[in-house]
């Protein structure tokens, strides 16, 4: 057997030991090994693969980590949706939150009451009572939709079955998080790998008579949907809740400004490790209910809650080298390849430097001694450099000028904060192969067009082969070559094609995403879809003497700055960009992006804003006209339908033009009638 060969069956025996333990932790709730072996494992392979660049094939480690859902449950959709929170993890991060809460809700100076709870490290899930009776039991899931685990939930003794109370409302849904303790852990450890993945492995038993046998807690956390709304505070809620059976934390507390915050999160930190649960960080949420409602949510979390973590898990490592990548929007980030180290239960291999002021500031080269960081699921960070363990033959790390490519690289002029940015990139564009295949990448994503089967190791080995250059060469490949290639067989071949088919019916919130627009993520995509509606309307941006008129409306778009729109209109003044993203369009079927609230009371309305209000800040304003679904307007047109004009400075120009386009002219407090009515 030659050498080749050995390589190959190595790397054959690493991929099939990692789909057996994929299956007993996803599909049979039941690991064999712990996080730690399972990395180890999955380290082996991807060196390999990474050496070896003949091994990227269909059973990759792209293709084989995770395993498809399974079908053990009934799938349930979710009353109100089940949410994640942003994080923060400095003191400046809850400054931010407490800021912005402050802004939207217009309360300027007046510290807001909020309510905290430690951030239990379990399995969340959500209870549903129907006069007093519960009903249903799902799984977070998706956050849409999640698995009836009801029977699973009943064996949860603590959880009351039926709330003996004549206050009950008629519907109450109960969030709460389901842990196993750490000593009731300590008799089960010879079964599973930790505390998380026991409760987990628990509640996903088909057989509920298992589940019993397992010790799982819980602690009811928050309210989704409740008919009548009967309660004010979250404090109140759970008070009341805890009157009625139901275990809350003993640690929640309410806190009012910064220093109580940060007095409260120092206290529960240094506790943690005597807890009997674990936890890693405190849940924030803004106390009163009505606020809760008005603050709302962005499109993937409230903005009236996040979790405050606690201090990162961190290690001591060697840097063997530091290497350069280009990602799609042109930024060249240095990454430190590291000696593999166990950082917060996960073996890395890589560290990020951010970027060349990072480097020379704290004086990092190939050869230190480092510690690092991990701060949640991101990859870690280099905190400082040991100094004392550098060789005397040492040298400075010279930050490269040049991109991959060899193009020049700049660093550019920030609006915002009148400084140079810190990041230097590569300003060629799809002329740079390096941001050409990155942007590839993020087309095909999950979150994007969703192409199963054109994985990351796929688009490289398709654009090294020249089979996709651009995105519109993934509408166009040619099926035969890529039947030709080692580890593609007909029926690997059929359904990437299907996938691919699938994809070119696409919502335009999604395809605005997938174009990778510096500055756009999906949040901002939705809003700019809720705003452009059609492709149609969104394809005015490629002409130049529309641009201008169209990025003048933006800027009063909530969630749209000065930002997002110079980098919308710096994307669209490249003629390449619009060669490219026409060419895409042509293969798509781009339908219209759905209004959330097509019945609202401004439903089809365009309506515009001039002046300060009293009762509120410009920013729910407009959160409350898209909501019923309005468009905010930057500029009056003939196309606006009503001018609200604020009692603080009005501009007098506006109000000139609206009544000589003969356009619905009305005062604040009218305004707060429609919305009354």
């Amino acid at each position: 057997m030659n050498n080749k060969q050995k390589i190959i069956n190595q790397h054959i025996k690493l991929i099939s030991e990692l789909k057996k333990h994929n299956n007993l932790y996803f599909n049979q709730d039941n690991p064999q090994i712990s996080d730690a072996d399972y990395d180890r494992i999955k380290l082996k392979a991807l060196e390999l693969e990474k050496k070896y660049p003949y091994l990227k094939s269909q059973d990759s480690i792209e293709k084989i980590v995770g395993t498809s859902p399974s079908n053990k449950f009934r799938k349930i959709k979710h009353l109100i949706p089940m949410l994640s929170l942003s994080n923060s993890f400095e003191k400046k991060d809850m400054v931010d939150f407490l800021k912005k809460i402050k802004n939207f809700l217009n309360l300027n100076n007046e510290n807001v009451e909020l309510f905290s709870e430690p951030k239990i490290d379990g399995i969340s899930a959500t209870l549903v009572y129907e006069n007093g009776l519960l009903t249903k039991g799902l799984s977070r899931g998706d956050g849409l939709v999640g698995e009836d685990i009801l029977n699973n939930l009943k064996t949860i003794k603590s959880i009351p079955k039926k709330i003996q109370s004549k206050l009950v409302p008629e519907l109450l849904e109960i969030r709460c998080e389901v842990y196993i303790g750490k000593k009731d852990f300590n008799k089960l450890k010879e079964s599973f790998a930790n505390p998380r993945n026991a409760a987990g492995g628990s509640l996903r038993q088909k057989n509920s008579n298992e589940t019993a046998k397992i010790p799982l807690r819980y602690f009811a956390y928050g309210l989704g949907a409740v008919e009548p709304q009967t309660f004010d505070r979250q404090s109140e809620f759970l008070k009341t809740i805890s009157k009625w059976g139901f275990v809350i934390n003993p640690l929640s507390k309410i806190v009012k400004g910064i220093d109580e915050i940060e007095k409260q999160h120092q206290q529960i930190d240094q506790i943690r490790s005597s807890l009997d649960y674990d936890i890693d960080g405190l849940v924030y949420k803004v106390n009163k209910l009505t606020l809760q409602k008005r603050l709302g949510n962005t499109s993937n979390s409230p903005r009236w809650a996040t979790a405050y973590k606690f201090s990162a898990e961190k290690a001591i490592t060697v840097i063997k080298d530091i290497i350069m990548q280009v990602g799609r929007t042109g930024a060249i980030t240095p990454v430190a390849k590291v000696d593999p180290v166990t950082v917060g239960g996960v073996i890395v291999s890589n560290a990020t430097l951010h970027n060349e002021d990072e480097i020379s500031r704290k004086d990092i080269r190939i050869g230190d001694t480092i510690s690092i960081q991990r701060a949640g699921d991101v990859i870690p960070q280099v905190l400082s450099v040991d100094i004392s363990k550098r060789k005397k033959t040492s040298n400075k790390f010279i930050f490269p000028s040049k991109c991959l490519c060899g193009a020049e690289t700049k660093k550019e002029f920030s609006e915002s904060s009148k400084k140079e940015d810190a990041v230097r990139r590569c300003t060629k564009g799809y002329d740079c192969k390096f941001i050409a295949r990155e942007k590839l990448k993020h087309i095909v994503s999950k979150e994007a067009f969703n192409v199963d089967g054109l994985g990351k190791k796929v688009v490289d080995q398709f654009f090294d082969l020249k089979f996709i250059k651009e995105p519109s060469d993934i509408f166009k490949l040619d099926y035969k070559k890529i039947m030709k290639l080692e580890g593609w067989g007909n029926l690997s071949v059929e359904n990437l094609k299907k996938s691919i088919n699938k994809s070119k019916v696409i919502q335009l919130d999604r395809f605005i995403y997938s174009i990778g627009i510096r500055h756009i993520g999906q949040e901002n995509a939705k809003i700019l879809a809720a705003f452009f509606i059609s492709i149609n309307e969104f394809k005015k941006l490629f002409k130049t003497k529309n641009r201008s008129k169209i990025l003048e409306n933006l800027i009063e778009l909530d969630g749209i700055g000065m930002t997002q729109i110079k980098s919308i209109d710096n994307f669209f003044s490249n003629e390449k960009n619009i060669k490219i993203i026409e060419d895409l369009i042509n293969q798509l079927n781009i339908y219209r992006y759905s209004i959330i609230n097509s019945n609202g009371k401004f439903s089809n309305k365009k309506i515009m804003f001039t002046g300060g209000f009293e009762k509120m800040s410009r920013s729910e304003a407009k959160s409350i006209t898209e909501s019923n679904g309005g468009k905010v307007l930057g500029s009056v047109s003939k196309k606006l339908d009503l001018l609200i004009v604020g009692d603080s400075k009005p501009t007098k120009k506006k109000i000139d033009q609206a009544k000589a386009l003969k356009i619905k002219i009305i005062t604040e407090n009218e305004w707060y009638k429609i919305l009354n009515s």
